[in-house]
């Protein structure tokens, strides 16, 4: 029987102890002391988002599966549990050996969002692990990240010893080689790093040094050492089903936020949103094929015992095979009691068709994402979405039994009117009038539409770089602006509007585009009491505002201004294929009201097509 890191009496004491204890369903076992390489893997939140992830899934699974490695797991302890570890000086642990995080050879952390970069400190200062890369001698794990953050890590680099750039499935396995060597070897920690910049897709900040004008850009990006390479090639998986995937996936004993087998259908999008970062980073679009995902389905839900299979991909609508998919889950599944989940899709007839029978229409509603309210704006971020294709959507939806609508917008576009916010309680407003178009005796009672606004937040490598992010006295002006509009509308005791906070979304543009100065901020944030700052009730926005005055570091150079198109950003040392040229030239495109069309409607040049794989190769692999 494995031994607790912690006594009953704390278990007792702290909120939902299965996040602790490990334990779970499908969990790996070995014997930590027959393997070579110890490595535990870091979602730097609480657990039940961290077990919702299925990058991990898929790196634990990969990683076990060599007799040499032990992937074991970490989360960011809650608040009750942080307290009680400090005060008594419990190290962190992994949850399969509930050993100490220090003891391990690595810690790979995930970095899914900006704002759990304090997080990521709390992790290192309860593993007792030096939050400074470079403070940490030969008897640490080396600290490796991953995850779309770290298509720009210069705001965390000093944590950090090593970044992985690009998708895990690749150069992995590379990496513990050579560790092992380095490990033979008894050369210094150094030596390993320097071997670790020659492998493609790895970045080692610490063999480079950033220089900055008078005016607080970037002036230059010099290496340090001849080990490491000036540009850092995205690690891109080209066969998506031959390659690692889980047949037994983790399964929690208390609910998590994404409680069910999940299952990639692609990976990447066609559909060239300019405010989408993962629409570029994911390039080209990979499918999966039929005979692969029906067999992981089957073997998933089988291994778990879940109720729900989730379809995950950017634009599910984009998969080729998808009705072939969803109709043989369907048939395999009917009588199981399995539930279908389609997240990203576009509602058409397919997509009616198959939610009416995989759902129950009564509790569910269906999601929209406009993303803008005015044509014209949707235009500028290239959604390829028409009023008329929205409202036909939602008419068809109603038809078929549906009264419950959530509709997803952003205030703060680039070139936004007040004309195109309002354009957003309109759009509402005629979805819910095409509700009533329905006669009386075949309403599904009445009409509600749940209009949401999130504050658009630029981001590396997208076309939207360049610009200006606006600020949260504009946000909040805005918010009321279209509060009032929505209640001015005909039909607005059936429409209810939600807005996302504008604190947390200003510090979320400083990080997204932020440089390598920025770590002293969120050091000193962190040791100041922040972390867990993407949830609300434990976020201090004046100890931010603090850290950045104590630093001279000014808040509006990183979101308020536009970008000259020649400026060198912090992250342009990266090559994820899509070249800087394509995104200023879709930035122009953009100021134009100009749409791009999709990836397989016509090829844009974008860059991608060097990984050789997926949509980029599909005209030539068709032609005869």
């Amino acid at each position: 029987m494995r031994k607790l890191a912690l006594s009953d009496d704390i278990l007792l004491s702290v909120e939902k102890p299965a996040r602790y204890i490990g334990g779970e369903i499908n969990m790996v076992k070995k014997d930590p002391k027959e393997v070579a390489i110890r490595f535990c893997m870091c979602f730097p939140d609480v657990y039940e988002i961290g077990m919702s992830h299925l990058g991990i899934q898929i790196l634990y699974d990969m990683l076990n599966l060599r007799e040499d490695v032990y992937c074991e797991r970490v989360y960011s302890p809650w608040l009750d549990l942080d307290r009680i570890m400090r005060n008594q000086k419990i190290p962190l642990f992994a949850l399969e050996s509930q050993e100490p995080v220090k003891d391990f050879d690595f810690l790979g952390i995930t970095i899914q969002y900006e704002m759990c970069y304090t997080n990521i400190l709390q992790v290192l200062d309860l593993s007792q692990i030096p939050l400074l890369a470079g403070e940490r001698t030969r008897e640490h794990p080396f600290v490796i990240g991953g995850g779309p953050c770290t298509y720009n890590p210069e705001p965390i680099a000093d944590f950090f010893d090593l970044f992985y750039i690009g998708e895990g499935e690749t150069v992995y396995y590379t990496l513990l080689d050579k560790y092992k060597e380095w490990k033979q070897s008894g050369a210094s920690r150094e030596e390993f790093l320097k071997m670790a910049a020659g492998i493609p897709g790895i970045y080692v900040p610490s063999f480079y040094k950033p220089e900055y004008h008078a005016d607080g850009t970037l002036a230059s990006f010099q290496r340090l050492v001849p080990e490491a390479p000036e540009k850092i090639l995205k690690q891109v998986e080209q066969d998506m089903s031959d390659t690692f995937y889980p047949e037994k996936p983790l399964v929690p004993y208390i609910k998590v936020t994404q409680d069910r087998v999940v299952l990639e259908i692609q990976r990447g999008c066609i559909r060239g949103c300019r405010f989408c970062q993962a629409g570029m980073l994911y390039r080209p679009i990979r499918p999966r094929s039929l005979e692969f995902l029906k067999q992981r389905a089957k073997k998933m839900l089988e291994t778990t015992g879940q109720d729900e299979i989730s379809l995950s991909s950017l634009s599910s609508s984009d998969f080729k095979e998808l009705p072939e998919l969803v109709y043989w889950l369907i048939d395999e599944f009917r009588d199981k009691g399995v539930n279908i989940s389609l997240p990203s899709l576009r509602i058409d007839a397919f997509a009616l068709d198959v939610m009416s029978k995989v759902q129950d229409i009564r509790k569910s509603s269906l999601t929209f994402a406009p993303e803008a309210g005015s044509q014209r704006m949707r235009n500028v971020i290239n959604k390829g979405l028409t009023e008329e294709v929205i409202l036909k959507g939602a008419l068809d939806a109603f038809r078929g039994g549906w009264n419950r609508v959530k509709l997803y917008f952003m205030l703060g576009l680039p070139g936004e009117t007040d004309e195109d916010i309002e354009q957003i309680a309109v759009l509402s407003d005629k979805i819910a009038k095409e509700y009533y178009t329905i006669p009386k005796e075949q309403r599904n009672g009445r009409v509600s539409i749940v209009t949401s606004t999130s504050i658009f937040v630029p981001k590396p490598f997208t076309p939207f770089q360049w610009a200006p992010m606006v600020s949260k006295e504009y946000a909040t002006e805005k918010r009321f602006f279209l509060l009032d509009k929505v209640k001015s509308q005909l039909n607005a005791k059936s429409i209810k509007y939600n807005c996302h906070d504008a604190d947390v979304s200003e510090l979320e543009g400083i990080f997204a585009r932020g440089d390598r100065r920025l770590c002293s901020v969120i050091l000193q944030a962190y040791q100041s009491g922040c972390f867990y700052d993407a949830w609300s009730e434990t976020f201090h926005y004046e100890k931010w505002v603090q850290a950045f005055q104590d630093h001279q570091l000014d808040m509006d150079f990183y979101i308020k201004r536009e970008r000259e198109e020649d400026e060198l950003f912090p992250w342009d040392f990266i090559d994820i294929g899509v070249t800087k040229r394509f995104l200023r030239n879709e930035y122009r495109q953009a100021k134009k009201e100009m749409v791009t069309p999709n990836c397989r409607a016509k090829c844009a040049g974008c860059g991608a097509a060097k990984f050789g794989c997926g949509v980029c190769v599909e005209e030539r692999e068709n032609t005869p």
